[in-house]
């Protein structure tokens, strides 16, 4: 018997490398695979990257730097594929996109589901979605074009087309075997839509259901007729409203018509509320998207005009404070002291602020309950604003030993926290009304009223009862 070569075996040999720590990718194995596409070493790339998920290799494009990623996306070759273009953002993508040209960006788009390949085409230019859609099989380019023609944000735009959709007369024996038999459906789904011969639909069936019956039983028995269908031109915040309320797995688009022409699935929600909530946090501070991959110039451009607006809003505080210039040179004190009033009567407004475009965005704050709504902030207001006042008066008169002082801004800050809270709730329903999204413009104005409320409610009181002479 021939005898064996001694082979030495290492930790390495015996289980897969550790890539991640944290849920984070390490940073060593980053360096590792940046050294070897830098090196243009495909191979060595690709046995790196090869047990990654698609979500970890397009954070791994991601987190390298612009000059790396060229490269790196060149030596990934077949390792790229849809499921990881998919995962990457818009900035990134594009970068990537570059590199791959119309004809391998073609090949990965058809093997998405319709809804995440539309989400890819619908960034491009014109010429390069004429390219790309040329590229691509006809039926294909016929399903995307369609959903390009819907509103952005859509449903139209975000649902799939692969769905399973029976008549109401079958059994479930002959859905059972359609399901066997027919190769080209689905191959992820877990509820079977029920349609009339006008392809409306008219019912839901769990797979749960189908493979706990009888196959004698008639779909038209087993089916759940209610169900929740949604237009194809709603908008996805509203679309996920529906989810969340109805607690919604997967649900029937239908076109203006009723006739079902695709379906939305959860995991596409929850991408929506998630993408919603960090939009709506990053417009309140005037970033824009805030993605760390977007150009510097495409950045600061952002950020000035909120810079800007809010330099205005400013300069309006300032004129106030100035039209008591007399009265803040004879009593030092009171510019002291004035931030503080602004800055709790701003932070009152912020909060409410918050909540009143959450409670809009989730259907909660209506026209019908805005009435009540701003009758409870109010009272939270004064609340808040007589508790605060007694505090920072009570402090105010024993620092400065001038009980007038305390007591003056005592009352000017229950009236700046009352005129915050009411500011909160009354700017964000006016921005609404306007159609025009609170998230974006709220801030600023609900900043500006209390800043000039503050300053011209402390100032003036002052002056109005000749504190400043006091002193």
């Amino acid at each position: 018997m021939t005898e064996q070569p001694d082979i030495e075996i290492g930790p390495e040999d015996l289980a897969p490398r550790e890539v991640l720590e944290g849920g984070r990718l390490r940073r060593d194995f980053i360096d590792d695979v940046v050294t070897a596409a830098d090196e243009g070493d495909a191979g060595r790339v690709q046995e790196l990257v090869e047990t990654l998920h698609p979500a970890d290799l397009a954070d791994l494009i991601e987190i390298v730097g612009a000059e790396h990623r060229a490269r790196l996306v060149q030596a990934l070759g077949d390792r790229l594929d849809a499921d990881t273009v998919a995962e990457l953002n818009d900035w990134v993508r594009d970068e990537v996109i570059e590199v791959m040209g119309p004809t391998d960006l073609a090949n990965v788009v058809t093997q998405l589901e319709t809804d995440d390949a539309v989400a890819i085409i619908e960034d491009l230019e014109a010429d390069q979605q004429e390219q790309v859609l040329s590229a691509m099989p006809a039926e294909d380019r016929a399903a995307i074009e369609e959903a390009l023609t819907y509103p952005e944000d859509s449903a139209g735009r975000l649902m799939q087309r692969d769905l399973i959709a029976v008549p109401e007369y079958w059994t479930v024996g002959q859905l059972i075997d359609f399901l066997r038999e027919k190769q080209d459906l689905a191959t992820d789904f877990w509820e079977i839509f029920v349609v009339d011969a006008s392809h409306h639909p008219v019912g839901t069936i769990r797979l749960s259901w189908v493979l706990r019956s009888p196959r004698s039983v008639m779909v038209a028995d087993l089916m759940q007729r209610e169900q929740t269908l949604i237009p194809v031109d709603m908008d996805r915040e509203e679309l996920a409203l529906r989810f969340q309320k109805y607690g919604l797995i997967s649900a029937a688009v239908v076109d203006h018509a009723g006739r079902l022409v695709g379906m939305i699935t959860v995991d596409d929600v929850v991408h929506i509320i998630s993408e919603e909530a960090q939009e709506d946090a990053l417009k309140f501070v005037g970033v824009g998207e805030g993605d760390i991959n977007e150009p510097v110039v495409s950045t600061a451009m952002t950020r000035v005009r909120w810079l800007v607006v809010n330099c205005g809003t400013a300069i309006i505080g300032s004129l106030v404070i100035a039209l008591f210039e007399a009265s803040i040179e004879k009593l030092v004190a009171l510019a002291i002291l004035m931030p503080i009033v602004a800055s709790l009567g701003g932070n009152a407004g912020n909060q409410t602020m918050a909540v009143a475009v959450r409670a809009l965005a989730t259907g909660q704050l209506t026209a019908g309950n805005a009435t009540r709504i701003v009758m409870r902030e109010t009272r939270v207001a004064l609340l808040n604003g007589t508790l605060l006042a007694i505090l920072v008066g009570v402090l105010t008169a024993l620092y400065f030993h001038t009980v007038g002082l305390g007591l003056v801004i005592a009352v000017a800050m229950v009236v700046n926290i009352l005129v915050g809270g009411l500011a909160g709730v009354l700017v964000p329903l006016t921005m609404h009304r306007l159609k025009v999204d609170p998230a974006v413009a709220s801030s600023v104005f609900v900043t500006m009223t209390t800043d000039v409320m503050g300053f011209l409610a402390f100032l003036g009181l002052a002056t109005a009862v000749g504190l400043a002479n006091l002193q």
